[in-house]
Parts: structure tokens; C-alpha cells; sequence
């Protein structure tokens, strides 16, 4: 990027499990600031209104042992009912709003910034896109996915169809990309595709999306 140039904002999009935070990681080791929704969404989770609202709708039962909200109690009520979910996301999207917009303004005015990525699994469907100049779709195929997801989350698939039916298609997510990157094959193959581009992003002005 220019050294008189903004840092851009890219937008990672994908299937669940599609290896997004692995993208991530490669932007980072290359000097990319990376801002995740779904650490802003843990610690929405522990505001002591949010907890209290939550905990008033659902019961105590929605907490762990040591009194703090058990996110996967909560994913079996939310993705199970569009209402109950609609109720979470008034609660934790304005806290994870702001983190979003106060860690882009701070990257913004580091000069070590030469990226800004934003890793959020719904981007598109919050409109948080907005906020970036680019979209890289990471694609992944579903069998591998599946396997991931098993593996690392101990999620089946109903679990996976249940949350997937709260996001666009991918369809939807990869038409509205700039970039796509395949996320099926070994690391080295990821990180030439990623380099190529960065590559691409380096002779392109940043511009505001908004897809």
C-alpha cells in the first residue's frame, strides 16, 4: 500500500468451518492488523448487561459452572428458533459494532498496518461488509468442512445445517466476492494464492465496497 494511502479493510466470507481464521493467520504473518467478530462476540457475552438480559430470558440454566454465559447453550436455543436468535443479535451485535469500527480506527492510524482484515462469519448478513474495501470468499469443500467441524468442534452435521440456515447461501457469499481463495489443499498452495493476491491488492486504490 502507498505510504500516503489509508490501509485498506478486507472482509474474509465463507462456509462454516471453511478455514477462515486460517486465512487470517497467513494475512497476519504477511503484516495484516486482523480484527475477529467472534472474539468481540465472547466478550459481549460477559457484559454484565448483556449476561443479565440473556440470563432474564433464558434462565440461569444458559450459564456454566462458574456463572458465565455457556455459548453453546445458547447456539441450542438461537439457531433452533429465528426469534430467540434475532434477541441474541440485538444484545451482542451494537458491542461487537463498536469493537469493530474502534479496532479499524485504531489500525488506521498505525503505520505498521498495511492490512486491515476482518474475520467475521456473518459480514454480509450484519452489513458489517460495509466497512471493507475488498471480500475474499474462502472456499472449502463441504465433506472437509464436515470433517473440520467433527474434528475440532465436535459439531454433527444437523448442528452445522442448523447454523448455516442463519447465513446467505454460499452462492450468495461467493457472488459477492472480489477474491476467492481455495482452502482445500496444503498450506503452500494456500499461501501462493494468498500472495498473488496481495500482489493485486498492492496496484488496486482502496475503495468502499459496500457490497
Amino acid at each position: 500500500m502507498g505510504a500516503n494511502r489509508r490501509s485498506c479493510v478486507l472482509g474474509l466470507i465463507g462456509g462454516i468451518g471453511s478455514g477462515k481464521s486460517r486465512v487470517a493467520d497467513e494475512l497476519a504473518r504477511r503484516g495484516a492488523l486482523v480484527v475477529v467478530a467472534d472474539e468481540l462476540g465472547h466478550q459481549a457475552l460477559c457484559q454484565p448487561d448483556v449476561k443479565q438480559h440473556l440470563v432474564g430470558r433464558w434462565g440461569q440454566g444458559i450459564c456454566d459452572v462458574t456463572g458465565e454465559i455457556d455459548r453453546r447453550k445458547v447456539a441450542a436455543i438461537v439457531f433452533a428458533d429465528p426469534a430467540e436468535l434475532r434477541a441474541l443479535e440485538a444484545q451482542v451485535f451494537p458491542f461487537i459494532e463498536r469493537g469493530i469500527d474502534a479496532a479499524i480506527e485504531r489500525a488506521q492510524h498505525d503505520a505498521g498496518a498495511r492490512l486491515i482484515v476482518l474475520d467475521a462469519a456473518i459480514l454480509l448478513e450484519t452489513g458489517w461488509g460495509r466497512r471493507c474495501d475488498w471480500i475474499v470468499y474462502v472456499h472449502t469443500s463441504r465433506r472437509q468442512r464436515l470433517e473440520r467441524l467433527a474434528r475440532q468442534r465436535g459439531w454433527q452435521e444437523k448442528e452445522v445445517r442448523q447454523r448455516s440456515r442463519a447465513q446467505l447461501s454460499l452462492t450468495d457469499k461467493v457472488t459477492r466476492a472480489h477474491f476467492v481463495v481455495d482452502n482445500s489443499g496444503p498450506p503452500e498452495d494456500l499461501a501462493r494464492q494468498i500472495d498473488r493476491m496481495l500482489a493485486g491488492l498492492e496496484l488496486s486504490p482502496c475503495h468502499v465496497a459496500r457490497p
